[in-house]
């Protein structure tokens, strides 16, 4: 298949860009390149170095499916400049969808939030509960979503929302929960846990891309909504499987600001014959084994908001 990635050089395109070239397939990488490039040359392989705002400039003629990553990720990183938020994560989704539909592209798969939900008490948290987004970020997916479902007559699509995603990728970042402790624990040797209680879903990035790979894969599973999260776990809790494994200290503050706390249940993407693979565990071992032997080498690319100050990007 001929398979466009927006977003395919970043935390999670990078390792889908990767499976998909190795299982045959021919990608085009459309991505700014702010945090670079980790993905080497491949006959297989075209890279667009543009913002999807400048949608002029691309095509998706002989494009079977699109996988659409590319956003400004995170509460924080949205926070720093509102307005570029909502013309990349919502109205730019309008304009690459609408080309998606022009160009014949057959299925578009979307990655939204686990975080569209807001703070739910149900201990199930399943797709067809209100959505009640407490963020801009969360605002901008969900306006995204919607703008998606309005051309489900003309075009199939799935609607991802993973949960927190951990683990590895060669396009590393260091401010998502997991990895932030297991960063903190081997380079200051404890971890600040900001109040602890709030409960966090989260998924492996090998998992995360095994789901997107799940969907390109299975042609028959029609248009839909899918949690993508497995873990349910309080922040001090894996804090205290950081702590455990990577014997450092845990210290407690108790006054702090992050007050979501949500979970997820994602038995329709089970139903459909996805199984889970990795654990919050795995990417924990695998991170600090990587950060010991300075095979991971961290720099600012790996902290979203602090790079993104640095460069001024609008």
């Amino acid at each position: 298949m001929k398979i466009a990635v927006l977003g395919g050089l970043g935390y999670t395109g990078t390792i889908l860009t990767k499976k998909l070239l190795s299982g045959g397939h021919k990608v085009l990488a459309i991505d700014t390149s702010w945090f670079g490039d980790k993905i080497k040359n491949n006959n297989s392989l075209k890279k667009i170095k543009i913002d999807i705002r400048d949608l002029k400039k691309i095509s998706f003629k002989g494009i079977d499916k699109v996988v659409h990553l590319a956003n400004i990720a995170n509460d924080p990183s949205v926070d720093l400049n509102p307005s570029l938020s909502w013309e990349v994560n919502a109205l730019a989704t309008k304009m690459i969808i609408e080309k998606c539909i022009n160009d014949k592209v057959k299925h578009f798969i979307f990655a939204s939030s686990g975080s569209v939900y807001g703070l739910k008490k149900e201990k199930k948290v399943t797709e067809d509960l209100s959505l009640e987004p407490l963020s801009t970020y969360n605002k901008t997916k969900m306006i995204a979503e919607r703008i998606i479902q309005s051309y489900k007559d003309e075009i199939k699509y799935h609607i991802i929302r993973p949960a927190t995603v951990c683990g590895y990728s060669p396009r590393m970042r260091l401010d998502v929960t997991v990895n932030m402790f297991v960063y903190q624990a081997i380079k200051k040797k404890y971890i600040e846990v900001h109040g602890g209680r709030q409960i966090r879903p989260n998924i492996h990035i090998k998992d995360l891309t095994n789901v997107y790979m799940h969907f390109l894969k299975n042609d028959k599973l029609k248009s839909g909504i899918y949690n993508a999260g497995f873990e349910n776990l309080s922040i001090l809790n894996i804090a205290k499987r950081v702590s455990k494994i990577c014997n450092c200290k845990l210290k407690i503050i108790k006054k702090f600001n992050d007050q979501r706390s949500y979970r997820q249940n994602s038995d329709k993407l089970l139903s459909t014959g996805f199984r889970r693979l990795h654990s919050v565990d795995d990417a924990i071992y695998e991170l600090s084994e990587k950060l010991i032997n300075k095979t991971l080498i961290p720099d600012d690319t790996c902290f979203t908001v602090k790079y993104m100050k640095k460069k001024k990007f609008n």
